[in-house]
């Protein structure tokens, strides 16, 4: 079983800078791929940035030199570092980690709520 953990959203005004972290515990596979996806309310949940353990990086167009990720692979941990934020940053931030090793796993935090607001 894997188990994901968020931290660090809030209320932030629009311009300023907020650092999400997600921590992963369990039988992770070696060969991962850990991000963050969002969700505003009335919206599908979307792609923000994944990491891979290789080092390759994916960024949604929408916060590409706003946002970025950065993972401890020592730690199983994740890091989304938003800055810049605009109110239509705001949504339930989620956690994310999976692998294929002959089967697909996904797995998801509870997610965290950023909110960009005056």
């Amino acid at each position: 079983q894997v188990q994901l953990a968020e931290s660090g959203g809030g209320l932030v005004q629009p311009g300023g800078s907020l650092r999400l972290s997600c921590g992963a515990s369990g039988n992770i596979f070696s060969d991962n791929a850990l991000g963050w996806y969002r969700q505003a309310p009335g919206k599908q949940r979307e792609l923000v940035a994944v990491a891979s353990t290789g080092g390759s990086v994916n960024y949604a167009d929408s916060v590409k030199g706003r946002f970025t990720i950065s993972r401890d692979n020592a730690k199983n941990a994740v890091y989304l570092q938003m800055n810049s934020l605009k109110p239509e940053d705001t949504a339930v931030y989620y956690c994310n980690a999976g692998w294929f090793d002959g089967d697909i796993w996904d797995y998801w935090g509870q997610g965290t709520q950023v909110t960009v607001s005056s």
